[in-house]
């Protein structure tokens, strides 16, 4: 065997029709198609670039403020952080506010797998424009909605649809550009989330203020629509399919038994950590049951994905790979190391230093700007460098130290202190946040790019999920019970009060005891951020020790043996990947 594949390399095909627990191959299979992408040049990939980035900003924008609001009503500090109130005033839904952002994620995350078949096995031009629309139809029934339940249900649409605009994007970009630009356009589109992060407040408290709350979901009724035009239009984005096989095959490939189950698993995760330890006691039947069902629902998820085999929601065959299954554990921990300091950082300043919404997003710069502008630069210098554990390891070590050196945060504001901070943080997590997303795609063979892609994300997007929600029950288990022992008894009147304005409903002797409580809580937080950094250098070494300059050459070799072995073996399909260790896996 070549450089390029393991001595104990074998032929793996597409297609994996299920018939009980050992599949077999199909001989009317898929077939990977060598000329699947079509390489843009001069202004039709700039046009194309362009409406990419502001179909990921408006993902962004709604990415932003669901995480925020994901399990609490306090980190409302994107494009919807004074709608909320009005939201709740109008519906009267206070007990509904963390559904708004958890259906969002909910969808986003279980649809992210069922998209990256589809852009493997329909055309990508088509495939995008089919997410555009339900990414938009999501958000009019947001726009128009009349009651709470109306909102939630446009929400959980919206995700859906941002699934898939998300996947597209990052895969788009490992089609249509070449290998060695592919790393900036990625970074470039990473950006976006830290842009939406810094307009949101400001858009958002615009609409509010001046128009209406609706106005922040319909912003992406007008800005879908026109990159969805450049792209048919202008751009004109090649309608060729990555894998080539029957509607059928291509269908019983999209595994919605899988979503439902994955979507399942995390209602019951999200839940007990939401309630636990407030409202309900951890002994309680219901969490311990909500728990267990987590699990259970897991293990039946993943039995089901080694019985389907190639047609399962993550294909085996990549998670089985010693790099992907690296990258993929170090997006985990990494977005949710992040995606943690992104959230409760301001929450300090709003407390400690009384600052309101939009004043504790200016505070936030530092991290979110610092991510934004070294995402960018890691996308320039990948391929220069071309080891990228150089940028995964100088990354984590950044998150993990800025991380410990939060949680030495008093309560007195020190600006040189958190600026500082922030920063490492900020700088670390934009060297490494989208570096497994690029290795991924320049590691595998064209018809893998989607589903690869697929799997990154949806590690990124289920570690914020995962993360965010279990420091928001570190957080708040550590807030109250150190109000309690401090002896304030009165903890719902804190949990129930805008954090920009604790001030106004509680006495000064109060806030002497809550300002600590509150600190006591934060850190809790900001230490399991640090730790999910250390958790994602960990990570980092599991990978083999490669040069990206090395991947578009193992690429091409791969294929030729692949295709060397359909023919000596007289099959008539051409394999898709060579083995189950990928290309110098």
């Amino acid at each position: 065997m070549g450089s390029a594949v393991g001595e104990d390399a074998k032929v793996i095909e597409p297609q994996t029709p299920v018939s009980g627990g050992d599949a077999e191959r199909d001989s009317a299979g898929a077939q990977p198609d060598g000329d699947s992408g079509e390489s843009l040049t001069g202004f039709r990939l700039v046009s194309c670039l362009a409406a990419l980035l502001m179909c990921n900003f408006v993902v962004s924008l709604d990415m932003n403020w669901s995480l925020n609001d994901i399990e609490t009503d306090w980190l409302t500090q994107t494009i919807l952080a004074t709608a909320i109130p009005r939201i709740v005033e109008e519906f009267s839904s206070l007990e509904d506010i963390g559904w708004y952002g958890s259906s969002f994620f909910l969808t986003i995350s279980a649809f992210s797998q069922f998209w990256g078949k589809a852009y493997t096995y329909f055309s990508l031009k088509w495939v995008l424009m089919t997410a555009i629309v339900i990414f938009e139809v999501g958000s009019l029934i947001c726009g128009v909605a009349k009651n709470s339940p109306t909102l939630i249900i446009g929400r959980a649409i919206t995700g859906a649809g941002g699934a898939g605009i998300s996947n597209g994007c990052y895969t788009i970009i490992g089609v249509v550009a070449k290998p060695e630009k592919r790393p900036a356009y990625t970074g470039i589109l990473a950006a976006m989330y830290g842009f939406a992060a810094v307009i949101g407040p400001l858009i958002g408290g615009a609409f509010t203020t001046n128009v209406t709350w609706r106005w922040c979901f319909y912003l992406n009724l007008p800005i879908g629509g026109f990159a969805a035009f450049i792209l048919l239009f202008i751009a004109r984005l090649p309608s060729s399919k990555m894998v080539k096989t029957t509607t059928k095959e291509a269908l019983l490939n999209m595994d919605l038994v899988g979503a439902g189950l994955i979507m399942a698993a995390f209602v019951c995760y999200l839940l007990p950590l939401q309630h636990g330890g407030t409202t309900k006691s951890w002994r309680s039947p219901t969490v311990i049951g909500l728990l267990v069902g987590f699990v259970l629902l897991l293990a039946v998820f993943t039995v089901h994905q080694l019985w389907l085999g190639e047609r399962a929601m993550m294909i085996p065959r990549l998670i089985k790979q010693r790099r992907i299954i690296s990258l993929a554990m170090f997006n985990l921990f990494m977005a949710g190391s992040f995606f943690t300091f992104v959230y409760y950082l301001p929450i300090y300043f709003q407390v400690i230093g009384h600052y309101s919404a939009l004043g504790s997003a200016v505070q936030n710069l530092p991290l979110i700007l610092g991510s934004t502008v070294f995402g960018i630069v890691a996308g320039v210098l990948m391929v220069p460098v071309g080891h990228f554990h150089v940028f995964l390891i100088s990354g984590a070590v950044l998150v993990a130290v800025g991380g410990g050196l939060t949680c030495t945060l008093q309560v007195g504001l020190d600006t040189g202190k958190h600026v500082g901070y922030q920063l490492l943080v900020g700088v670390g997590a934009g060297l490494c946040l989208q570096v497994p997303v690029m290795v991924g795609q320049a590691f595998s063979l064209p018809a893998d790019v989607a589903s690869t892609t697929a799997i990154l994300l949806f590690f990124q997007t289920m570690g914020g999920t995962i993360v965010i929600s279990a420091s928001q029950s570190i957080f708040t288990n550590g807030l109250v019970n150190a109000l309690k022992s401090a002896g304030f008894h009165n903890t719902s009147l804190v949990l129930s009060s805008d954090t920009s304005h604790l001030s106004s409903v509680l006495t000064a002797d109060e806030m002497a005891v809550v300002l600590p409580a509150y600190l006591t809580g934060l850190r809790n937080a900001w230490a399991m951020a640090t730790a999910c950094g250390g958790a994602a250098l960990l990570s980092s070494a599991i990978a083999r020790f490669e040069n990206m300059k090395n991947a578009t050459a193992q690429q091409k070799d791969a294929v030729a043996e692949a295709k060397d072995n359909n023919k000596l073996s007289g099959s008539s399909t051409p394999a898709e990947s060579v083995g189950e260790k990928g290309i110098s896996d």
